[in-house]
């Protein structure tokens, strides 16, 4: 089941690479809201039931220095909620760090950090594997910004409310961080 998954991964990352279309020297970007990820409960989520809102999107893990800004992460989602929409996105891909399966992460998530923000299936968010997500984060042909590559654990992305990448954050950064918050409360 894995392989038809990595498979069905690169033909969808194909397929948004073959669609940006060339208009004179600028390539036009992905629509983030044509892209789903399942929750971890199995669930598609439908970015394009968040337009109108920030999206702040997080690869999160459970055995990582950074693990304690769950605690960050949750109170930025109660604090902006009607505008933001905080998206933990579990990998393992950074000293494996995020070994659990669905419901030792929700377990985990729930009973030490009262997390109620979204959490989605683990995923890859580099590498030949990458998730179409990731994807469109780190690639600017696809995002139309900028392009970066997930150097570990807890690094950030905002988009905003039009569905346009705003910036991304590295892991140092606290996701309630004027350097984040600044875009949300204005």
């Amino acid at each position: 089941m894995n392989i038809i998954k990595k498979i069905a991964s690169l033909a969808f990352s194909l397929i948004l690479f073959n669609s940006c279309a060339q208009t004179d020297t600028k390539m036009e970007s992905i629509n983030l809201y044509n892209i789903s990820i399942n929750s971890l409960e199995g669930d598609v989520i439908n970015l394009n039931d968040y337009k109108g809102k920030f999206i702040l999107f997080v690869n999160v893990a459970s055995k990582c220095g950074f693990t304690s800004q769950y605690k960050e992460l949750q109170e930025l989602h109660n604090k902006y909620k009607s505008e933001l929409v905080v998206i933990g996105v579990p990998c393992n891909q950074f000293g494996e760090q995020e070994p659990g399966n669905a419901e030792e992460i929700q377990t985990f998530c729930s009973k030490n950090y009262g997390v109620e923000f979204l959490i989605t299936e683990k995923v890859d968010v580099k590498g030949d594997t990458q998730h179409p997500l990731y994807s469109w984060l780190t690639l600017k042909e696809n995002n139309g910004l900028k392009g970066s590559t997930v150097k570990w654990n807890f690094q950030k992305y905002l988009v905003g409310q039009d569905g346009n990448l705003i910036d991304y954050f590295y892991s140092i950064t606290s996701p309630t961080s004027e350097k984040i918050t600044k875009f949300i409360s204005k």
